[in-house]
């Protein structure tokens, strides 16, 4: 499965997509970027006068690109409109803030993947490379009935 073929899969769009683009996947980790715009509608009251992005907006963006993209890579084939993505649980460091029209790399590593349960390292850096947060996601993904 090609970065793209990933991309096109995501089950997100804009407002709510948070990866720009994918760096590298294989079946133990993944990385990609998103840089956050100063005109995405939370930076208008998350801080007045002075935005700085939400941490669960950074937990979110983690998820898409740390598991959901890597989810996406380990079903390959058996990924389909049918599959159904659900996010069970997060801990999370916040060691940085992160501000409007910074691009943030984020690299996961697959802890592990068994029963539909995907659990993973997440850590995002800053383009100076400044861990910004990192923490352990996990999720399922199951199919419709």
């Amino acid at each position: 499965m090609t970065l793209e073929n990933i991309l096109a899969q995501l089950p997100y769009s804009k407002p709510f997509l948070f990866v720009d683009e994918l760096l590298y996947v294989d079946e133990n980790s993944v990385s990609g970027t998103y840089t956050f715009n100063e005109d995405l509608d939370f930076y208008k009251g998350h801080f007045k006068d002075n935005p700085v992005t939400p941490g669960v907006i950074l937990t979110e963006t983690m998820a898409q690109i740390g598991m959901v993209c890597l989810g996406i890579y380990l079903l390959g084939n058996d990924f389909n409109k049918n599959t159904v993505i659900a996010f069970t649980s997060a801990d999370m460091q916040f060691l940085k803030p992160v501000y409007p029209n910074e691009k943030v790399t984020v690299t996961s590593q697959k802890s592990f993947f068994r029963f539909g349960k995907l659990k993973c390292d997440v850590i995002m850096k800053n383009e100076a490379g400044q861990e910004v947060c990192k923490g352990v996601l996990a999720g399922m993904i199951t199919t419709k009935l």
